[in-house]
């Protein structure tokens, strides 16, 4: 049954125009403190921090053929766009075409309008295709790789950001609880990814961030599939499958808000309680969950955290080996920072928590033959520890 949306229930607010003058103020700044005249930026989550302006979430050629452009200087912000923007409190000018070479000329006028000659100047930029390096449309300029400076500016939130993505959860966990009564005996992914959806539509939020994944997993890792790793392949997300008696589902979605992404991931079982065995992986999740908790608060380092949940889990990483411990979140559905990936444990080591980071904690725990549990909890960082941003309206994590 649909729980009711209420006030109450959906209790997160924030001051969208603070929110936009806060993080103009923060890439200024961040742009100031790397010496960078301009930003000219094409990637929907940084146009978003820059301008207020959320881009449909469309199929991908969409929004890369009717892309949004902001253009940032010093004292000028302007929004070129092929939607309305009547609620944005920046500059707003014509549509522009940058992946098509007929319309580098008035790219070019728009770029120049805002910071003058490109010669010598520092720009960041957050994309440079085809049709841009053909028309030496940055000749004369040092360009600067747009995650030096959005990367930093975007890495701590706001109190209005951190409102947004909260809200952004509660809608999305309300919405998945019609869609865990309907993922039932003889129910497909697409039965249940359609009440899903449809909860969804209405909610008052944006847009699907996640496309959902509804995945029965094989009890056993010779049953296929995996990955290059060797490890069980998740998420896969094809197919239509249809959930049997005793089905092992893995759950993973997210809603925008304001542009804002949540991160939903759960255990389901399918027409029946779990078995002890079952519940023993999950008791080792939330063991290894509350070490994370305990390990998490200013000052400590991704590798301090890192090591907690290993220790908790008897030396072992609890994560796949193709994902990660822990990630962030934000107006990205997963960006910095992030635990356990590629980059290695120096660079765990030397990225300090501090208050206003976000972290989406997702342990695996995997038992070949029994199959396992995986979760995702979303953590703020606080002045004096932290606190979750998910879990509304509570929950038993191996609902059947």
């Amino acid at each position: 049954m649909l729980l009711a949306m209420t006030s109450d229930v959906v209790s997160p607010s924030c001051d969208l125009k603070r929110m936009r003058k806060q993080r103009l103020a923060r890439l200024r700044a961040e742009m100031a403190n790397q010496n960078v005249d301009a930003a000219v930026l094409l990637h929907g989550p940084n146009v978003t921090y820059a301008t207020g302006f959320v881009p449909d979430a469309v199929d991908a050629s969409h929004v890369t053929y009717q892309r949004a452009v902001a253009i940032v200087t010093c004292d000028r912000v302007r929004l070129h766009t092929h939607n309305q923007t009547a609620d944005l409190e920046c500059e707003t000018g014509s549509a522009l075409w940058p992946e098509l070479d007929d319309d580098m000329q008035a790219m070019r006028a728009a770029v120049q309008e805002l910071a003058g000659d490109l010669a010598g100047q520092r720009i960041t930029i957050d994309s440079v295709n085809g049709a841009m390096a053909r028309s030496g449309l940055f000749d004369g300029a040092r360009l600067v790789d747009s995650n030096r400076v959005l990367g930093a500016a975007r890495l701590v939130k706001t109190d209005d950001e951190i409102a947004c993505i909260e809200r952004s959860q509660i809608l999305t966990e309300w919405a998945m609880e019609p869609a865990r009564e309907a993922c039932t005996i003889g129910a497909t992914r697409r039965d249940v990814a359609g009440v899903f959806l449809a909860a969804l539509r209405g909610s008052g939020g944006d847009h699907n961030e996640i496309d959902p994944i509804f995945q029965p997993m094989p009890r056993a890792q010779s049953d296929g599939p995996y990955t290059s790793s060797g490890a069980i392949a998740f998420p896969t997300g094809v197919g239509n499958p249809t959930y049997e008696k005793g089905d092992l589902v893995w759950v993973d979605s997210g809603h925008g808000y304001q542009g804002y992404a949540s991160d939903y991931g759960r255990t389901w079982i399918v027409g029946r309680e779990p078995s002890a065995a079952e519940r023993s992986c999950f008791d080792r999740w939330l063991t290894i969950t509350q070490a994370c908790y305990d390990a998490i608060k200013p000052g400590v380092t991704l590798g301090d955290v890192a090591r907690q949940a290993i220790a908790a889990n008897g030396g072992t990483r609890p994560w796949l080996p193709h994902f990660y411990l822990a990630h962030g979140v934000g107006l990205e559905s997963a960006e910095m920072p992030m635990i356990g990936t590629d980059l290695g444990d120096e660079f765990d080591d030397n990225f300090v928590l501090t208050p206003g980071m976000i972290l989406v904690l997702e342990p695996v725990i995997w038992d070949d033959g029994i199959a396992g549990y995986r979760a995702e909890e979303i953590v703020l960082v606080t002045d004096d520890g932290n606190r979750t941003l998910s879990s509304f309206p509570g929950y038993a994590p191996f609902d059947s």
